[in-house]
């Protein structure tokens, strides 16, 4: 079995400069600035925390903004959904205070992470687990069977057609048309592209040779949309239309069951948090998903998406609020009203553990 690290690509900054300092200077001031040293967050953390990156956590994210001002009253945290690979170049450029991203950051990034955030660097946090569902919008279909070769064949435009025997044999008992197929995919670097990419890597390599990619390759025809809300807007009014997207966004769309060992296998929570499970630890609390498995009930089209905090940051307000709010997400009640909110899997209990530790130790810099 193959397993390969979430996050590789590097990122193409493509956001808006925000008013801010670097990494930790986006205001904000605290009642108590001596208790953000290591340690439990303050009990009263005031001040305005400002994020962005990935658009699959879009739903969970405002439950979390939300939710964490029943702990922290006086704290407000800004979210800008603008992509995995946007949101980890505005972290470096010291626009966010924390990144949004569906893919770790690699190791150039990591190093640049040091102008930041100094010589600790920095540390993801798996915030939120969902299944990345392969969706379509075919009338009278609400789902097929397909295995990994011919996920990665439809999405390099080699099968163009619903009826395709390759689809067909896998579905004899639906009635497939003969419509065409509109593969859509993301037009910005995206994490949930380079976690999708990924799986064809390596379930399906003789059929996807484009390796793992953060932006869409451009010599495949196909048409495109910014963010998970665009994807999703444009297959659901684009009849045959196929595409790939966090799962809690998808509506009423169809989807594909993919093949797993000998059974087709549904996207769910259940199912993807199956997958988390089995993963290794990477670097930086990042993770590695076995992508090949063929364990009953795997799910192995899992996104990961992260928090990606700074060690240490410049200033005791960032610091504070930065664990105040890590700490919300990763929560048994933060993470329930994620759940609730978007439908993913929530974190285990070793993996909450482990976050806790990091999040924790969040200092100030010198």
């Amino acid at each position: 079995m193959k397993a390969l690290r979430i996050g590789r690509s590097a990122a193409v900054l493509s956001v808006a400069a925000l008013a801010l300092t670097a990494c930790g200077g986006n205001g904000g001031s605290t009642e108590d600035s001596s208790a953000g040293s290591e340690g439990a967050a303050p009990a009263e953390v005031s001040g305005t925390l400002i994020g962005g990156g990935a658009s699959s956590q879009e739903s969970a994210m405002t439950a979390w903004t939300d939710g964490v001002t029943e702990v922290s009253p006086d704290l407000t945290v800004q979210y800008d959904p603008v992509g995995s690979g946007a949101g980890r170049e505005g972290f470096l450029a010291g626009q966010y205070s924390f990144a949004g991203s569906d893919a770790a950051m690699d190791e150039e990034e990591m190093a640049s992470a040091e102008e930041i955030c100094g010589p600790e660097g920095v540390f993801h946090v798996p915030s939120y687990i969902s299944p990345v569902a392969v969706a379509f919008n075919l009338e009278g279909v609400d789902e097929v069977n397909m295995d990994a070769e011919t996920i990665a064949q439809v999405f390099a435009g080699e099968i163009t057609t619903w009826n395709d025997p390759a689809i067909a044999d896998q579905n004899p008992d639906a009635e497939l048309p003969d419509t065409q197929i509109t593969v859509v995919h993301r037009a910005d670097d995206s994490g949930t592209t380079e976690n999708f990419t990924e799986y064809l890597t390596a379930a399906a390599p003789e059929s996807w040779t484009y390796d793992v990619v953060e932006t869409w390759p451009s010599d495949i025809t196909a048409e495109s949309a910014q963010q998970t809300s665009g994807v999703v807007s444009l297959t659901e009014s684009t009849d045959g239309a196929i595409t790939y997207a966090d799962a809690s966004q998808i509506g009423g769309l169809g989807t594909v069951a993919v093949q797993v060992g000998e059974e087709y296998v549904p996207y769910s929570a259940d199912a993807a948090a199956k997958a988390v499970e089995t993963a290794s630890e990477g670097e930086a609390g990042a993770v590695e998903l076995d992508r090949t498995t063929e364990e009953a009930g795997v799910y192995p089209i899992v996104l990961v998406s992260y928090h990606i905090f700074c060690n240490q940051y410049q200033d005791q307000e960032t610091a504070d609020m930065a664990k105040a709010f890590g700490e919300y997400v990763v929560s048994e009640d933060g993470q329930a009203i994620a759940e609730e909110s978007a439908g993913n899997a929530p974190i285990s209990e070793s993996t909450r553990e482990s976050a806790l530790e990091s999040i924790q130790a969040i200092s100030v810099q010198g």
